[in-house]
């Protein structure tokens, strides 16, 4: 007797439309999306990693090799789709470890577009960049970002061992992302 897994429905030719309210069902509260080969979805079949949760569950950033290189990706569980990021990934650039603040504005990252790791800033509303490692020494990675985008946590081995680094952006974040559905 066939053991019940959504790989044997989804292989017995199962429409995908079902697969993500089966999945729901079975798993007890997890919310299951299926793998897309195209790249609009939530999980495809490239490795996708280091997920983060904006604060009301709204937006999941996460970086994945889907594009060929390691690249930043915001997807909105909402409209179950993924969202742009014009200006943030760069073919050929590590883009990884992201962060996001509360409302889904600002993501902190990590990126090796100067022949070094890096920490980044990218407003959604702006489109811009900040580079808040412009003049460090060393390297950094696992950075994380303040709910109102003004902070930026991260490590960095510039005294010869791992230590916990804070970055004040020193401006008042708190001014709220205007969200359309057109995003």
């Amino acid at each position: 007797m066939p053991r019940f897994s959504l790989r044997n429905i989804a292989n017995k030719g199962l429409t995908l439309a079902l697969v993500p309210i089966l999945a729901a069902c079975a798993s007890g509260g997890y919310l299951l999306l299926p793998t897309d080969n195209f790249g609009g979805s939530l999980n495809s079949i490239r490795r996708d990693e280091d997920p983060q949760l904006s604060y009301d569950g709204r937006y999941v950033v996460f970086s994945s090799d889907r594009p060929g290189y390691r690249a930043i990706f915001l997807y909105d569980v909402q409209q179950r789709r993924i969202i742009d990021l014009p200006g943030l990934n760069r073919p050929g650039i590590m883009q990884d470890q992201p962060s996001i603040s509360g409302d889904g504005r600002y993501i902190a990252y990590r990126s090796e577009g100067r022949g070094k790791s890096d920490i980044y800033v990218y407003d959604r509303l702006t489109r811009h960049q900040d580079l808040i490692t412009a003049n460090w020494q060393g390297d950094v990675h696992s950075p994380s970002i303040s709910g109102d985008g003004r902070f930026v946590v991260f490590q960095s081995d510039r005294t010869g061992q791992w230590n916990i680094e804070i970055y004040d952006r020193g401006i008042d974040r708190r001014s709220p992302l205007p969200l359309t559905p057109s995003e």
